[in-house]
């Protein structure tokens, strides 16, 4: 079983829907190790794309849920 994580179909998807201009934002943003693995030809553009996104997006809720978290407590 490989330890690396796999992009989900819907975010594969929506990877391969982009333009070009947003796929290179996406890739510039890429931090850890995900650049690593697709110098090294591990993932393709594509599979690299769409983990960021999912990436992105996980991110985006956590901190939605802590901005709403902060919110209710400044509104005591």
């Amino acid at each position: 079983m490989s330890k690396h994580k796999v992009p989900s179909s819907d975010y594969l998807a929506l990877a391969k829907s982009l333009t070009s201009d947003a796929s290179e934002r996406l890739l510039s943003r890429m931090t850890g190790k995900l650049p690593r693995r697709l110098d090294k030809d591990k993932l393709s553009q594509e599979d690299a794309i769409a983990l960021q996104l999912e990436l992105e997006d996980e991110q985006l809720s956590e901190w939605r849920e802590k901005m709403n978290k902060f919110n209710a407590i400044a509104k005591k």
